[in-house]
C-alpha cells in the first residue's frame, strides 16, 4: 500500500507542477492572449493552419511522445525508484519548461524552426551547425522508426520486411507533403488518446489484479541504484529517461504546433501541459516495470522493451491488451517518424526561404530527405543509435541556453531555464566523457569536466547573455 501512495503522490506532484510552476513559467515568459499569432498572418493551408487548442494538445503529445515515455522508463526502472524522482522533478523543472519556453519563442518568431530559435539567440555560427545537426538527427529518427515497426508487421503477416518498409515510407511521404490538417490533424488526437488510455488502463488492471505497487520501496533507498549490471545512477539514468523528463527532440516538434496556434495563452497547456502528460505516462511505465516484475533482475531478463510492453499488456489486459500493445509498438514510432521528416522539410524550407504552398516545392525538399532516410535503413544502426540518447539531451542543453539568453535580454527571470541548462550540461558532458562510446574517462574526472564546462558556459552567459547576437528585437 505504501508503494501505491508513492505513485499517487508522484502523479499529484506532476499535476501540481503544471498548476503552479507552469503558471510561473507563463508569467515569466509574458504570454499575451491579445498578441497576434503566426497563423493569423501567415495562413497558407499547408503548415500554418488554425487548429483548436485541444486538438493541438493531443497532436503535440503524440509528436513529442511516440515510444519515448514507454521504452525509456522501462529501461530506467532498472535503476530503481530514483527513476520516479527523475521523471517527476525533471519533467516539472526541466522538460516542461524547456518545451514551453522554446515553443513560445518559436511562436514569437513566427513559427521559426529549432535552428532559427537557436541562431537568433546564440549566433549565426551556432545556427549553421545546428541546422545540419538537426536535419541529420531528424532523418535518423525517421529512418530508425521504419525498420522497427516494419519488422513487427512482417512477423505477424505473410508480407516481407521490405514490403512494410515501403508502406511506411509511402505514408511518411504523404504525411510530410500534405497539409497538416489532412492526416496529422485528423488521426493524431485519436492515437494520443490511445496512448493515454493504454497507460491508465494498465495501472488500473495492475491494481485490480492485486499486484503490489512498487513493492519494497523505501525512501532511504530512493537514491540507491538497483541496476542488475551495477550501473550507477549518475549520469546514465538522466540519459536513458529522456522523453519522460526532458528531451531536445521536443524543441524540433514544437514549431509545427506553434504555426497552428491562435492564442498565446494556449501555450501553457499545449507545451507545458503535454510534457506533464508525457511525464505521467513515463511515471506509469516506471511503476509498471517496478511492480509487474519481482525484481530488476527479472525485468532485465524479460527481454528488450518491446517484449516487456507486450508481456505486460497481454497479461494485464488479455487479448485486447495484446492488440493495444501491437498498435502502440507499431503506430507510436511511426507517428514519431513522420513528424520527424515533416519537421526536417519545414526546417529546410526556412533555411532556403522556399514557399511551401506550391506542392512542387514540398516535393523538391522531400525527395532528398527520403533518399537519405531510405539509405540509412540499409545501414547497421547499432553503433550510431548508441549515441542517440546523448545527442538528444545535448540538443536540450543548447535549447535551454538559447531560452536563457532570450529571457535575459528581455529582463525576465532567466533562472527557470538557466538552472536546468547548467544541470543538463553537467549530465551530457559527464556521460560522454565517461561512457565507453565516448572518452572512457574515470567517473570523477568526467564529472569534474562536466562541472567545469557548465561553469564556463554560465560565466559566458552572465557576462554576455544580455548582448548575444540577435538583440532583443525580432519578435514577430
Amino acid at each position: 500500500m505504501n508503494g501505491l501512495w508513492y505513485f499517487l503522490g508522484c502523479v499529484v506532484l506532476l499535476i501540481a507542477g503544471y498548476a503552479i510552476y507552469g503558471a510561473l513559467a507563463e508569467r515569466v515568459f509574458g504570454a499575451d492572449a491579445h498578441r497576434p499569432t503566426p497563423v493569423q498572418s501567415k495562413a497558407d493551408g499547408m503548415d500554418y493552419v488554425k487548429l483548436p487548442g485541444w486538438k493541438i494538445f493531443f497532436i503535440q503529445l503524440l509528436n513529442i511522445a511516440g515510444l519515448g515515455p514507454v521504452f525509456g522508463p522501462i529501461v530506467g526502472a532498472l535503476y530503481g525508484p530514483a527513476a520516479l524522482l527523475w521523471v517527476v522533478f525533471g519533467c516539472i523543472f526541466a522538460g516542461a519548461v524547456h518545451d514551453y519556453v522554446s515553443g513560445m519563442i518559436s511562436l514569437r518568431y513566427g513559427g521559426a524552426s529549432y535552428p532559427e530559435v537557436i541562431g537568433r539567440n546564440l549566433g549565426s555560427g551556432v545556427r549553421k551547425f545546428m541546422e545540419g545537426y538537426t536535419v541529420l538527427f531528424l532523418i535518423l529518427v525517421g529512418a530508425v522508426f521504419v525498420t522497427g515497426p516494419a519488422a513487427i508487421l512482417a512477423s505477424m503477416t505473410p508480407y516481407s520486411l521490405l514490403f512494410w518498409s515501403a508502406v511506411i515510407f509511402v505514408y511518411y511521404i504523404c504525411a510530410t507533403i500534405l497539409p497538416i490538417d489532412v492526416i496529422i490533424g485528423r488521426i493524431y488526437p485519436f492515437f494520443a488518446a490511445l496512448l493515454l488510455f493504454m497507460a491508465v488502463g494498465l495501472v488500473g488492471a495492475l491494481l485490480f489484479q492485486g499486484y503490489d505497487i512498487l513493492p519494497g520501496i523505501e525512501p532511504a533507498k530512493f537514491l540507491a541504484s538497483t541496476h542488475p549490471k551495477g550501473l550507477p545512477i549518475w549520469p546514465g539514468l538522466f540519459i536513458v529517461i529522456a522523453c519522460g523528463a526532458i528531451s531536445g527532440f521536443h524543441a524540433t516538434q514544437s514549431p509545427m504546433m506553434a504555426r497552428c496556434m491562435s492564442n498565446e495563452k494556449h501555450g501553457r497547456h499545449i507545451f507545458y501541459g503535454s510534457m506533464i502528460a508525457e511525464g505521467i505516462i513515463g511515471l506509469i511505465w516506471v511503476t509498471l516495470g517496478l511492480s509487474f516484475y519481482q525484481s530488476p533482475e527479472a525485468l532485465a531478463a524479460a527481454g528488450p522493451a518491446p517484449v516487456v510492453v507486450k508481456n505486460i499488456s497481454i497479461e494485464l489486459l488479455g487479448k485486447f491488451g495484446g492488440i493495444l500493445a501491437v498498435l502502440g509498438v507499431v503506430i507510436l514510432p511511426v507517428s514519431t517518424g513522420d513528424t520527424a521528416f515533416r519537421s526536417a522539410r519545414m526546417l529546410l524550407a526556412d533555411t532556403f526561404k522556399l514557399d511551401q504552398h506550391p506542392v512542387r516545392n514540398r516535393i523538391m525538399l522531400a525527395i532528398p530527405l527520403f533518399a537519405v532516410g531510405i539509405a540509412l535503413t540499409l545501414v547497421d544502426f547499432n553503433v550510431i543509435w548508441r549515441y542517440f540518447g546523448w545527442a538528444n539531451q545535448t540538443m536540450a542543453c543548447v535549447a535551454l541556453w538559447a531560452c536563457s539568453v532570450y529571457l535575459a535580454r528581455r529582463g525576465r527571470c532567466h533562472w527557470i531555464t538557466t538552472l536546468p541548462a547548467i544541470f543538463m550540461t553537467v549530465v551530457v558532458t559527464s556521460f560522454i566523457c565517461n561512457a565507453k562510446i565516448g572518452l572512457g574517462l574515470d567517473m570523477n574526472i568526467s564529472t569534474y569536466a562536466g562541472i567545469g564546462l557548465a561553469a564556463l558556459l554560465f560565466i559566458i552567459f552572465m557576462f554576455k547573455g544580455h548582448s548575444m547576437p540577435g538583440g532583443p528585437e525580432g519578435d514577430c
